[in-house]
C-alpha cells in the first residue's frame, strides 16, 4: 500500500484537483487511499487489463464529485448564514444568537460523544478555523476534518428532529 501511495498520490491529487481545493481536496485524497485500503469491493472493481493509474484517477474524480454534491446537500444550523468563504456563522440578532447557543448546549450535554467535544467546542462555539483548531488541539488536521464531519452528521440529524417533533 506504501508503493501505491507513494506511485499514484500526485495523479490522484490532481485529479481531486480538478473539482476540489484546499482542505477539502486534501481530505478527499486521503478519503480515496483510505477506501482503496479499506474497501475490497471497491477493489475488485479493477479490471487488470486496464491501466490501474487510469483507473484511480476516474475513482478520485468521481469521489471529488461525491463530495461536492454531499456538501451542497448540508443544510445550515437554523438561524446560520454562510460567509463569502463558505464559512457557517450566526445571522445578528439576540433572539437568533439566544436560540443557536441553546441549541448547541443541549446537543453538546444529549448526543455528542465526550471523544469529539473538544472539537466541538473549537469548531463549533469558538468557530476556530481547521488549520488553527488542529494546532491548538495537538491533532492532524485530517483528524479534526474526519471528526467534525462526523459532528455535523450527528448535528444535522438532532436539529431535523427538533424541526419535526
Amino acid at each position: 500500500m506504501t508503493a501505491c501511495y507513494e506511485q499514484h498520490f500526485d495523479a490522484v491529487f490532481q485529479a481531486v484537483g480538478t473539482v476540489l481545493g484546499g482542505a477539502d481536496r486534501e481530505t478527499v485524497v486521503h478519503e480515496v487511499f483510505f477506501r482503496l485500503l479499506s474497501d475490497e469491493a471497491l477493489r475488485r472493481n479493477f479490471d487488470d487489463a486496464g491501466s490501474f493509474a487510469a483507473w484511480l484517477r476516474v475513482v478520485a474524480k468521481n469521489h471529488a464529485i461525491d463530495h461536492v454534491r454531499r456538501r451542497r446537500r448540508e443544510i445550515l444550523l437554523p438561524n446560520m448564514r454562510q460567509t463569502a468563504e463558505g464559512a457557517e456563522e450566526p445571522e445578528n440578532g439576540f433572539e437568533n444568537q439566544a436560540h443557536l447557543h441553546l441549541t448547541l448546549e443541549r446537543f453538546q450535554r444529549e448526543v455528542l460523544p465526550p471523544k469529539w467535544e473538544r472539537v466541538f467546542v473549537a469548531r463549533f462555539v469558538e468557530h476556530q478555523d481547521q488549520p488553527t483548531a488542529a494546532r491548538a488541539l495537538g491533532m492532524g488536521r485530517t483528524t479534526l476534518a474526519y471528526q467534525e464531519h462526523r459532528i455535523r452528521r450527528l448535528l444535522r440529524s438532532f436539529v431535523l428532529k427538533g424541526e419535526r417533533g
